[in-house]
């Protein structure tokens, strides 16, 4: 059975009587309700000198308005590092307590975190737990114990983190363009997404390879070693409901086609034991759920098409329905798309978009088991780290909030937003183990208008425009965005809760069209790709940004590529 140790299978107990006849507890009874507190402790992963656990509590007793729960290791273990819990460790002794967010815990109410650990020799679970120095019931998690491998073929036979130990897919089509142009030799044996952006790509489209060549070129690529390939499931009806440049070929009542006509097929190909060995990241549906929150109902920025997919609920089917479906294959890591810090970083839709992806991840079958973690910035621009600002800063009598920048956003950039609406998520019900994918792949902001040190401090404005590297007119603005540059490049576990930094997005593949033109992919014009567009309320009416003589959203953009090398920070060797 898997690494578990369940007090909640302790509250029903066992009794052996003086006939050697054994009888269960009625949950129903007092025996049930005697029980202060219930903790459950996972070991997720574990090797020769380390482990990752997440732990959850359940308080049967009356509401905390903080907690602290405690236990001892029998051996040597240390936690090295924990998250959605303040851990501190003397000795043996382990006490975990609350964060800010957390600390009220309702009567039958739960909360979970998680930490990383090292040990050597065994790595037995702890024998007792208290919360606020009463006992918590626990159980050993069955025959075997808690050192049992995990179970064949459910999601605790997957690793905690897909990227670590692994090398990760080179799309040999975007890399030949890449090293097709000037200076490209330099980037193009990155990994990047593979779009799964029309049912005809599955199969293969405009002489493009298909899934299965993907799929065969990665066994290739992977050798004897370790693995991931990157996929982007993008395909819903009445897709990017905002975004004409992303319309999909999908009307907003085709919820059965997608689910028959698209993500059946890719789970057929995807659960085929030829793939088994591959470790397989999907990217699910990016942008289409936040449009739900943000642009619906009586907000300014909101835009007919999406109250028609919030109204027939498709997205929140669609987004269920691949994650029940992909889900159900074992070496397939589902991570969810959650927007970026400019579009969810704002106290209206921080919560509220949680809540709306546990929905998603509660839909057509699905549940939070099936989602690995979440991705932010997909195919967007927002800077991994503002290092000439805190959102603490106070300048001129003013916070950094009101600058015309950040607007009252509570966050500048996509690392610390990133890591807070991790934990956000898992307050929210998602596993405690989840882990954030970050998408550098055009974040980077660098060359000669990369700012040194912080703005003149003569106005909170100044201050933020001056010292700030995304040089954007607004974080609202994502198409084709002029003087951008290649980010961070793709690495496993960089902070704590990212499980790596990808190039999901392919450096060099436009985002859409900077005029119309005609094609047979779904794809419209909107006027954010048009450099000459001066905006609407979702960008705050400024300016596009755009760069000019753009192709349609997924063709090659040479000169954009080109642009991006220059930018490139890190800079480019």
């Amino acid at each position: 059975m898997s690494r578990t140790r369940t007090a909640l299978l302790a509250a029903v107990t066992l009794v052996a009587g003086a006939t050697g006849t054994a009888f269960a507890v009625d949950p129903g009874s007092a025996g049930i309700a005697a029980v202060p507190c219930t903790v459950d402790y996972k070991i997720q992963n574990q090797w020769s000198t380390g482990f990752t656990a997440a732990v959850t509590l359940t308080n049967n007793s009356a509401a905390k308005s903080s907690w602290s729960l405690k236990w001892s290791y029998a051996g040597n273990q240390k936690v090295t590092s924990g998250w959605n819990a303040k851990i501190s460790q003397s000795g043996a002794a382990v006490t975990a307590a609350n964060e800010s967010y957390n600390a009220q815990l309702a009567t039958g109410g739960s909360v979970s975190f998680g930490f990383q650990g090292s040990y050597s020799g065994s790595n037995a679970i702890p024998a007792t737990f208290t919360l606020d120095g009463v006992t918590c019931n626990v159980d050993d998690g069955g025959p075997g114990g808690p050192t049992d491998p995990p179970d064949p073929g459910g999601p605790a036979n997957r690793v905690n983190n897909p990227y670590e130990g692994a090398k990760v897919y080179v799309n040999p089509e975007w890399s030949a363009k890449a090293a097709a142009e000037p200076g490209g030799s330099r980037v193009s044996n990155q990994p990047t997404g593979v779009w799964l952006d029309r049912t005809a790509a599955i199969n293969g489209a405009g002489g493009k390879m298909g899934l299965r060549a993907h799929l065969d070129e990665a066994l290739r690529q992977k050798g004897s070693g370790e693995l991931v390939v990157q996929l982007v499931i993008y395909n819903l009806p009445g897709r990017d409901c905002a975004a004409l440049a992303s319309n999909g070929e999908l009307k907003p009542d085709e919820i059965d086609k997608y689910k028959t006509q698209y993500i059946d097929p890719i789970k057929a190909i995807l659960a085929d034991s030829k793939y088994s060995s591959l470790r397989i990241v999907t990217t699910v549906e990016i942008d289409s759920l936040p449009n739900l929150v943000t642009n619906t109902g009586s907000r300014p920025t909101a835009v007919p098409q999406c109250d028609v997919m919030k109204a027939n609920g498709n997205y929140v089917k669609g987004v269920g329905y691949a994650l029940n479906k992909l889900g159900d294959v074992p070496n397939v890591y589902n991570y969810v798309d959650a927007g970026h810090h400019g579009w969810i970083g704002w106290d209206d839709n921080f919560g509220a978009s949680a809540t709306l992806f546990k929905e998603a991840a509660s839909a057509e079958g699905a549940t939070v088991n099936d989602v690995h973690g979440f991705i932010t910035n997909t195919a967007n621009y927002s800077a991994l780290k503002e290092n000439n600002f805190t959102i603490n800063d106070t300048v001129a009598g003013k916070s950094v909030r009101e600058s015309k920048w950040l607007d009252w956003n509570r966050y500048t950039d996509e690392l610390s937003f990133a890591q807070a609406f991790r934990n956000q998520l898992v307050t929210t019900g998602f596993n405690a183990n989840i882990g954030m994918l970050i998408d550098t792949s055009r974040n980077g902001w660098g060359g000669t208008a990369r700012p040194t040190g912080p703005g003149a401090t003569t106005s909170v404005d100044t201050y933020v425009d001056g010292g700030r590297y995304d040089r954007r007119f607004n974080t609202g603005n994502w198409c084709n965005q002029s003087g951008a540059g290649l980010g961070e490049r793709p690495q496993a576990a960089p902070a704590a809760g990212i499980d790596a930094y990808v190039w999901m997005k392919p450096p060099g593949e436009s985002d859409g069209a900077s005029k119309v033109i005609p094609n047979d992919e779904g794809k419209g014009f909107d006027r954010m790709c048009d450099p000459t567009y001066t905006g609407n309320p979702r960008n705050n009416n400024n300016m596009s940004g755009a760069l000019a003589d753009a192709p349609l959203s997924g063709h090659w953009f040479s000169a954009q590529f080109r642009q991006l090398m220059q930018n490139a920070y890190p800079p480019l060797s």
